[in-house]
């Protein structure tokens, strides 16, 4: 019941709330395995997109999001629900290939699945260099890429914050990037480089971030 609840209320409500800005929503293939590579501000990303898209896009979420107890739990899971999260046990989203396969199987069912290329937020606004798993995911499963770029959410709920702010945010769906000739190639580590490198050029010219042209790496714990 909550899960039914907050699909038919969350979207509405929240638009309501924020008034988002959303273009190119006409870019985003209604049917069909897609998947919408953006860049990451904050962890509001993974409901922004889900919420401004035409279609329900699944992201990856800890599986603890899951298992809470109690009334708390039963609304946490029902939002993962209704945004169609998919859950990964615990240290398996750092895990690349755990994470990757998890993806291939929302995207072989004929549905579409969001990704970060850059791998983690960044924090100075800039665009880092893409990793390659969402080329190997694109060649794989041999589907388009939507790009897409977010402006205002790390305004919303800045690093450190546990409660949102209503600020304004932009969202843009790019016109999606065809990789079928290149189906198949997805060991093919220069083919990886290049399919990558061209998705992080269509973000780039969508968001006007300014390239920082090396990886966003989490800072290891001391």
């Amino acid at each position: 019941m909550i899960k039914i609840i907050t699909k038919v209320l969350l979207k509405p409500f929240s638009r309501a709330v924020y008034r988002p800005t959303i273009e190119g929503l006409e870019n985003v293939p209604r049917k069909g395995g897609v998947i919408l590579a953006s860049n990451h501000l904050s962890f509001i990303d993974s409901v922004v997109i889900p919420l401004t898209a035409p279609r329900p896009i699944s992201f990856l979420a800890k599986a603890e999001y899951w298992q809470g107890k109690g009334f708390k739990g039963r609304v946490m899971r029902g939002f993962f629900d209704a945004i169609e999260a998919v859950p990964v046990q615990r240290g398996e989203i750092h895990l690349a290939q755990a994470a990757l396969d998890s993806a291939l199987a929302v995207l072989e069912g004929g549905k579409a699945f969001g990704i970060y290329p850059e791998g983690t937020r960044s924090l100075d606004k800039r665009l880092y260099r893409g990793k390659t798993g969402v080329a190997w995911l694109a060649l794989k499963a041999g589907v388009p890429v939507v790009p897409v770029a977010l402006e205002g959410t790390d305004e919303i709920q800045p690093v450190g914050t546990r409660r949102p702010r209503i600020r304004k945010v932009t969202v843009r769906f790019g016109e999606p990037l065809d990789f079928s000739h290149l189906h198949g190639q997805e060991r093919n580590a220069r083919v990886r480089r290049q399919v990558t490198d061209e998705v992080m050029a269509a973000i780039q010219a969508l968001s006007g971030q300014e390239l920082a042209e090396v990886y966003n790496e989490v800072p290891k714990a001391a």
